[in-house]
């Protein structure tokens, strides 16, 4: 069942509505303001409802803040360094809005936009066309993405297609906290990151080549731990991410399990699953902002935003696993789901 309502208005007068997926015990509610997961209620291990998900309660919050709170995020998700696209021996000069490089989107990404919008049964449809010359990408995009929220899992399928070659990395921004999201920590929260190497950055965070191993680095997850464990440990790549904010390759083809989440506190656990060949892992090193449950300060909540490897257009061995160029006739298809229990 899905409910819709008029959550507010942006500051130039614009309807944002709220869709709420799922029944009395367990549901989402949905903006087309960004396609933001606004709100994600789920019962602890006594019944009592949680919201795990990050965000505000009115519509200034969304567009007065930065984080991008459980948004969608495009056309790239993530880091391309110094902004430079080539396509086609091409170079287009993208807006740098991190540390000399280009971030989500750029200047105004896809959180920030009004998307068009459908309920097809129990999906709701969010649509967007990105023209030609947005954020200086090139090609006509034509952006669909469809949410469903049944038997307490979350799936977000993306598609696309273009009329010119471009460069696409879709995710979403959500930031969980199964304590609860006014808990104020996700330290406690323990992991499982199905994964072997992630990918090494530059002080600008933008990954340049090469790939580390987790075994013996904080960045091994492959068994359950607290996140905040190894947070701070005397680490280069923790150093220049003030904390996690990188991406783990995941290993495999096709749909696959690659993250368990879960709180000692609540007993609410999220096993997370993808198609895409790789997640950001970033632990919310940067909140500082009042949120819907009281303020969030660094740590609040932590993102999984499957996507393919960033900086990936400059840097074919990280494209051989999963290239972001779309050209015109094929199709970008991506799911991510996220199923609590």
């Amino acid at each position: 069942m899905i409910t819709q309502r008029t959550f507010g208005t942006t500051k130039d007068g614009r309807e944002v509505l709220a869709f709420t997926l799922g029944n009395d015990r367990a549901h989402v509610t949905i903006l087309n303001y960004g396609g933001i997961v606004q709100s994600l209620v789920v019962p602890d291990r006594t019944g009592a409802p949680v919201d795990v998900a990050l965000g505000y309660p009115d519509v200034r919050g969304y567009e007065e803040n930065g984080g991008y709170l459980g948004a969608l995020i495009g056309r790239f998700g993530n880091r391309i360094g110094k902004g430079k696209l080539t396509v086609d021996g091409k170079l287009y000069e993208l807006y740098c809005n991190d540390r000399g490089n280009h971030l989500h989107g750029g200047k105004e990404g896809f959180n920030r936009k009004i998307w068009s919008h459908a309920i097809e049964g129990n999906a709701l449809v969010l649509s967007l066309v990105s023209p030609d010359g947005e954020e200086n990408y090139p090609g006509t995009l034509k952006v669909r993405v469809t949410y469903t929220f049944e038997d307490a899992t979350l799936r977000i399928a993306y598609h696309a297609t273009t009329d010119q070659k471009t460069a696409l990395n879709l995710t979403n921004h959500t930031y969980f906290n199964l304590n609860g999201e006014g808990d104020g920590s996700i330290l406690d929260n323990i992991l499982t990151i199905d994964c072997e190497r992630i990918t090494p950055t530059d002080p600008t965070m933008i990954p340049l080549g090469g790939f580390r191993a987790v075994g013996g680095t904080p960045f091994d997850f492959r068994t359950p731990k607290p996140i905040g464990r190894d947070i701070d440990a005397d680490d280069v790549d923790l150093r220049q991410g003030n904390g996690y904010d990188h991406c783990h390759v995941l290993e495999g083809r096709g749909l696959k399990k690659y993250a368990v989440a879960e709180s000692v506190k609540t007993g609410i656990r999220m096993t997370c699953y993808t198609d895409m060949p790789a997640v950001q892992f970033y632990a919310g090193n940067g909140l500082h902002q009042q949120g819907k449950g009281g303020y969030y300060g660094k740590r609040a909540g932590f993102c999984l935003e499957t996507q393919a490897i960033p900086n990936n257009v400059n840097v074919p061995e990280y494209a051989a696993l999963g290239s972001s160029y779309l050209a015109p006739g094929e199709v970008y298809e991506a799911v991510a789901l996220y199923k609590f229990e």
